[in-house]
């Protein structure tokens, strides 16, 4: 019996050192005195600047886009380009056989001199026959079939000197050059092929700097860009960002250059477009190769953003609930009861809130101990806990975009009604007594 009393002081002297080693509450979150009110941490809602940004889908296109063919029927003799390289303008890229369509240049040429020597002869026939018209050896028909005979040989000479031109430019068609500066890819057929027109394409090119993005966005959304942007400077007071597919943020950033004018009765959305500077990745010696960030076809994430910061009142994250019909904080009221306070949300960050109608600046927003707060009823009301406090300087999007606000997306409307506890706030984050976490905005 001494030996199970001696075991049992044993263990409560453990539990006891365990529970003094435990960490203090945090004073703002500590319980008051029973039947006392709650304590409470708040904030001031006050302005900060925020960077009004939109989230799309966009894709890469480039700005110019060429599909080199063969205009001529031959024999590819010889490929001058590397596949993959970037080319100039006029760059000669193949070399077809030459040799019947310079035969038929020399053709041509020898034809015209034929005609000329015939319209030679057939103007000084008509000479004479003019000149005898003058005595009784004359004959009007004679001097009518020279220059008959004369304007015809005229008329073939212009033909046969249309048909050099053609042969010159058929000849020409067998140098096959590119007609843009960019990237070309790879040949579709190689030295030795016959091609012509109905081969199909032999390669493409590709510009590469600048490049498009094109993105499409839903009619409603384009109403509301256009009423935010339009008096403020329109396509100049937007900037454009771009998140690769590996997740990382295209260190350029590029403006906004076109909107389409119709809507595609499909999706019900209209295609806008940006350009986005392309430069090499590395500044390197003389390479046929040039790596650049983005790529035609290439699916990016487009952030559509204000160009300067905007002011807004803003509150923590944390202090916004949500339920069936909206968002809400809990706001001090006359005699430090709890408000319940209906607002609108405009671009909100992961740790602030930006409240477009509802709220005031300077109103005191409840942010901690909300699990224990019911609308109408008193609370304590002590400053946030400084960490929070902290978070939400840091959090102020400078002129330089130290942190770009991101589009938020209303919570689900199935949450509990309002005077449940929210699920992991930063006062004691936990379920309340029907256990039911609130949603949080």
């Amino acid at each position: 019996m001494r030996s199970g009393m001696a075991t049992l002081r044993a263990w409560m002297a453990a539990a006891t050192l365990s529970a003094s080693c435990l960490p203090p509450m945090p004073t703002a979150l500590a319980q008051g005195e029973p039947g006392g009110a709650p304590v409470v941490g708040i904030v001031a809602a006050r302005k900060e600047p925020i960077t009004q940004t939109e989230q799309f889908i966009g894709r890469i296109e480039a700005k110019q886009r060429v599909d080199i063919v063969a205009r001529v029927t031959a024999f590819i003799e010889k490929r001058f380009f590397v596949e993959g390289s970037d080319v100039e303008e006029g760059t000669l890229l193949y070399l077809l056989e030459q040799g019947p369509f310079q035969a038929a240049v020399a053709a041509q040429q020898a034809q015209i001199a034929q005609v000329e020597a015939q319209l030679g002869n057939a103007r000084l026939t008509t000479g004479r026959a003019r000149t005898l018209l003058g005595g009784p050896a004359g004959q009007q028909s004679t001097y009518d079939a020279a220059l008959a005979n004369e304007r015809a040989l005229e008329a073939q000479l212009q033909a046969a000197r249309a048909q050099l031109d053609t042969a010159q430019i058929n000849l020409g068609y067998t140098e096959i050059r590119a007609p843009i500066a960019g990237q070309i890819g790879r040949t579709a057929l190689t030295i030795g092929n016959v091609v012509g027109p109905g081969s199909g394409v032999l390669t493409t090119i590709v510009s590469q700097d600048p490049m498009f993005v094109i993105f499409p966005v839903p009619v409603q959304e384009a109403i509301r860009l256009r009423a935010r942007y339009t008096p403020i400077g329109g396509f100049g007071a937007v900037l454009i960002r771009a998140q690769l597919p590996d997740g990382r943020v295209y260190r350029h950033t590029g403006k906004l250059d076109f909107v389409n004018n119709t809507i595609a009765t499909n999706t019900d959305t209209i295609l806008l477009r940006g350009v986005l500077p392309n430069p090499p990745i590395f500044e390197q010696a003389k390479s046929p190769v040039t790596p650049r960030e983005l790529l035609d076809g290439e699916f990016v994430t487009v952030f559509l953003e204000g160009a300067k910061p905007v002011e807004v009142v803003a509150i923590p994250r944390a202090a916004v609930l949500a339920d069936q019909q909206g968002s809400y904080v809990y706001v001090i009221g006359p005699g430090n009861k709890a408000e319940l306070r209906r607002v609108q949300l405009g671009q909100s960050s992961t740790t602030l809130a930006a409240v477009t109608n509802g709220l005031d600046v300077g109103e005191q927003v409840i942010a901690e101990g909300l699990q224990r707060v019911r609308a109408g009823e008193a609370v304590s009301p002590r400053p946030a806990d400084a960490v929070l406090q902290k978070m939400m300087r840091d959090s102020s999007v400078t002129d330089s975009g130290a942190e770009t606000a991101r589009p938020t997306t209303p919570a689900a409307s199935t949450a509990p009604p309002a005077g449940q506890a929210p699920a992991g706030t930063a006062g004691g984050a936990g379920s309340n007594a029907s256990g039911s976490p609130r949603s949080r905005h």
